[in-house]
């Protein structure tokens, strides 16, 4: 049988009386006690500083550009079907679709 963990470390939290109903609720509807709610919580949070923010947002920025290019030159290739080479452009957009997804981490929308 494992053995159980030894906690000996104490945090203190303030909270009003809404504050801490709303925990109480919470915990009971997840068969938890307090401290394991936010444990578990704590567990999940994910930290960005400030830079990886800024990155993040001028990346977004800049993924959300090459899409409105990409949008352009597919309602061109519609507009131009006997002109162009359809099957290669699609190809080629569909190719360039999925590295963009990969590098923004997005789903495609159905």
């Amino acid at each position: 049988m494992p053995r159980k963990v030894q906690r000996i470390n104490t945090i203190a939290v303030r909270l009003t009386d809404e504050e801490k109903l709303d925990w109480d609720l919470k915990a009971h509807a997840a068969g938890l006690s307090i401290s394991q709610l936010v444990r578990e919580a704590m567990n999940r949070v994910r930290i960005t500083n400030v830079g990886d923010r800024a990155i993040q947002i001028e990346r977004t920025r800049q993924i959300a550009k090459i899409g409105n290019n990409l949008n352009q030159i597919a309602r061109w290739a519609n507009t131009y079907k006997s002109t162009a080479d359809t099957v290669e452009i699609v190809t080629h957009l569909v190719a360039i679709e999925q590295a963009l997804m990969a590098l923004s981490d997005l789903k495609p929308k159905l």
